[in-house]
């Protein structure tokens, strides 16, 4: 539980540092995955959430 706390704290920290440091970054992004078709924007949260895992997994050993 510890874990996914801590997660969920470094998601926002960073998320909360883009919003502030690069505002314009964030809503390129955001107008790329609203073009984006359905299936490229499954592929893309898929590739994320695994990569997260596996960081996450890699902070634990």
């Amino acid at each position: 539980m510890r874990d996914v706390v801590f997660a969920i704290g470094a998601v926002l920290a960073f998320e909360g540092l883009m919003l502030a440091l690069a505002p314009g970054l964030v809503v390129r992004a955001l107008a790329f995955l609203q073009a984006a078709g359905v299936e490229r924007r499954r592929m893309l949260g898929l590739g994320a959430a695994a990569a997260g895992v596996a960081l996450l997994m890699i902070a634990r050993s």
